[in-house]
């Protein structure tokens, strides 16, 4: 290239550019000192000429010198660059869009050590694959790999080599693929180290209490209930001791402990093993003693650790105890809990939730009481004794009821159409909500879940809410109740309403036809008191047969047609049994009320010999719905909530968002494969 056609540019032109401009300013000086004085502007001009001669040899004598150093220490500039960049401590590498390797400094080469062999980058790091390779020019995908027990942060970035190929004369690369991707690794190992140490030693705080502490005691000898209690206190010690947590004994069947986080891994490993260590103290007690744990996981402060642990006990409590609980900012994790426990015969609980129940219907002109979606014998049941509870009380009800379902419709046509009600007694959900104010309360029966209720949206407009549910707490609870009565023991909400009646109000009355429904639902539950069914169950019953309950009225009301009864000896007959002892049906979806017939042939499925949990699948309003049952030797309960659901022990239920009945039977033999293999069933 000829030297006299090279240029400045930028900056250094200015720079050069400005004895010109001085000399422009001294000629616009010189003719102001002409005006003056004539003789002092000759001078001036004398050093002017001198000036522009001397600056212009200067300036093009020296040009081209410039211009080579200019030169030299570009091309200084370029090797200390590429020195630099080549013995840079962080590995860096070039590659083509496919991830082979065309060029790696000093630290990429140190690391690959004797894989340099290997060109192509996924034949290193598999995980460093064309698959994560930022898309879009200038754009840069950050993530985590793993490569000789090392752990890395690589940013990867996409740019442009536009012309590349025709200033290169050793390789071609066609123009639509002039584009590299440049890897930067940085080594973060000892960082996650520090992390991981730093998350280990995070503080957790837990509470744990004895369930059935009364009860425990009652079932032992006087002299023998100091060292039973002793024999439990040593189990808890014992456990948090070996990963050096601490307990302190709140009260007699109270505990507070403190464990750091790398203790919880350990306990969580074995699934709190100390649920069932417990239950084998065995000193002539004829009652097992069990426990509930709740810890707080993942907290900023000790304060909310154990405003956590307090949540988690509530929880595991709610749900009848004999569990771990443990809940972070994140999830509830739930660990035990396979077995049923024992119901408690007192009636003290059922009293004081009465009392307080009474207390808000009280306060309140109207009360509006709804269950679960597509609602059952049950839900309707409990609906109805709510309602006389407020009636009683002298407050406006209403039961709020979208959609009647076969199995229902019989007790409900009997009470919309009795002259003794009044016809607005049933409303839908948008009727419901116009009713809702400052002086109305809303009662949740049945379920526990606001996304099952028949109208969600009342619960947000509600100050004012009660739930009454025998079903376990999960994750999803209506959590802005004022009163919560959830009773895991319970056969039916029908039940607990039915013993709720009689301490609201004295030596209450109820019509044949309400204490019918509400004997329907405690029958429809039990399976006809085969099923979950303790002394309280039979005392509800008793009191509602004083009432007037018809049972042969009852069953004649829940008698299946030919079409119904047809369909559950089909689903029944080609019924798959999954390691031979799940049986595993399809619920046919042409038929009305098809997720209450599924449940009932479920619960037919128990009745054949070596079956331990029965599930029927059917198709319903553009859902998938799972109906779960066992008799005793299987938790259903925990089965449907890794499926999104939940439920009882022995009956329980899920939905899937969608209708491929292939993809839902699936997803249910995988869950079933697994928690075999992780021992949880």
């Amino acid at each position: 290239m000829n030297k006299n056609n090279m240029r400045f540019k930028g900056q250094l032109r200015t720079y050069m550019q400005w004895p010109v401009i001085m000399t422009a300013l001294l000629l616009a000086m010189n003719i102001w000192m002409y005006k003056i004085d004539r003789k002092a502007g000759a001078v001036m001009s004398v050093f002017i000429v001198i000036y522009a001669v001397i600056v212009g040899l200067l300036y093009f004598y020296n040009r081209s010198l410039i211009l080579a150093d200019l030169i030299q220490f570009a091309t200084q500039y370029k090797g200390i660059q590429n020195t630099l960049l080549k013995e840079l401590t962080v590995p860096y590498a070039i590659t083509l869009e496919d991830g082979r390797l065309l060029w790696e400094n000093d630290s990429f080469l140190d690391i690959i050590n004797e894989e340099k062999r290997k060109k192509y980058l996924n034949k290193l790091i598999p995980e460093l694959n064309t698959g994560v390779f930022p898309k879009t020019e200038n754009d840069y995908v950050e993530m985590e790999v793993t490569y000789r027990d090392r752990n890395y942060q690589v940013e990867l970035r996409k740019f442009s080599m536009e012309g590349f190929s025709e200033a290169e004369k050793l390789l071609q690369i066609p123009k639509e693929n002039e584009y590299f991707i440049a890897l930067c690794m940085k080594d973060i190992t000892e960082l996650n180290a520090y992390i991981k140490e730093n998350e280990d030693q995070r503080f957790i705080a837990g509470l744990i209490y004895i369930d059935n502490f009364d009860e425990i005691m009652e079932s032992v000898e006087e002299v023998r209930q100091s060292l039973l209690i002793a024999l439990i206190d040593r189990k808890v010690n014992k456990y948090f001791g070996d990963v050096s947590g601490i307990v302190k004994k709140l009260e007699k069947d109270k505990y507070f402990i403190g464990i750091k986080k790398e203790g919880y891994y350990k306990i969580a490993a074995d699934k709190f093993s100390l649920l069932e260590e417990v239950k084998q103290v065995s000193i002539g007690n004829t009652r097992s003693a069990t426990l509930s744990i709740g810890l707080g996981l993942n907290t900023a402060t000790y304060t909310q650790s154990y405003d956590y642990a307090r949540i988690a006990i509530d929880l595991a409590l709610s749900r009848g105890g004999d569990q771990a609980v443990v809940k972070d900012c994140r999830e509830i994790t739930y660990f035990g809990g396979k077995k049923e426990q024992a119901a408690k015969n007192t009636r003290v609980k059922a009293r004081v939730k009465a009392e307080a129940l009474r207390e808000f219907i009280d306060g309140k002109d109207q009360v509006i009481v709804m269950g679960h979606k597509i609602a059952d014998a049950d839900s309707l049941g409990a609906c109805i004794g709510i309602y006389r509870a407020a009636a009683e009380l002298e407050k406006k009800a209403y039961i709020v009821i979208n959609e009647v379902t076969t199995s229902v419709r019989p007790l409900y046509d009997e009470i919309a159409k009795s002259p003794d009600y009044p016809k607005d007694i049933f409303v839908n959900s948008e009727q419901a909500l116009s009713h809702v104010s400052d002086n109305a309360m809303v009662i949740v029966v049945d379920t526990n879940k606001p996304q099952l209720t028949e109208c969600p949206e009342l619960l947000q407009r509600s100050r004012t809410i009660a739930v009454l549910d025998h079903h376990r707490q999960g994750t999803n609870i209506i959590e802005n109740a004022v009163l919560s009565y959830i009773e895991p023991y319970s056969s039916s909400t029908s039940e607990m309403v039915a013993e709720v009646l009689q301490y609201i109000v004295d030596n209450i009355k109820l019509p044949a036809v309400e204490a019918s429904c509400l004997y329907a639902g405690i029958m429809i539950d039990t399976r006809n008191f085969m099923n979950r069914t303790g002394v309280r169950t039979f005392e509800a019953a008793a009191f509602l047969r004083r009432c007037g309950a018809d049972i042969t009225r009852v069953r004649k009301m829940f008698r299946d047609d030919m079409e119904s009864y047809q369909a559950k000896a089909e689903a029944v007959r080609m019924a798959e049994v999954y390691r031979k002892e799940y049986a595993i049906a399809q619920f046919p979806s042409d038929i009305d009320s098809p997720t209450v017939l599924a449940a009932q042939a479920a619960n037919e499925l128990l009745d054949i010999r070596g079956i331990k949990a029965s599930f029927v699948l059917t198709v319903y309003e553009g859902r998938i719905y799972l109906s779960a049952r066992s008799i005793d030797e299987v938790n259903v309960q925990i089965i449907a909530e890794r499926l999104g659901g939940g439920g009882h022990i022995n009956s329980a239920g899920a939905q899937f968002d969608h209708t491929n009945m292939y993809e839902a039977i699936q997803t249910l033999k995988q869950t079933i494969d697994q928690m075999i293999k992780e021992g949880d069933i």
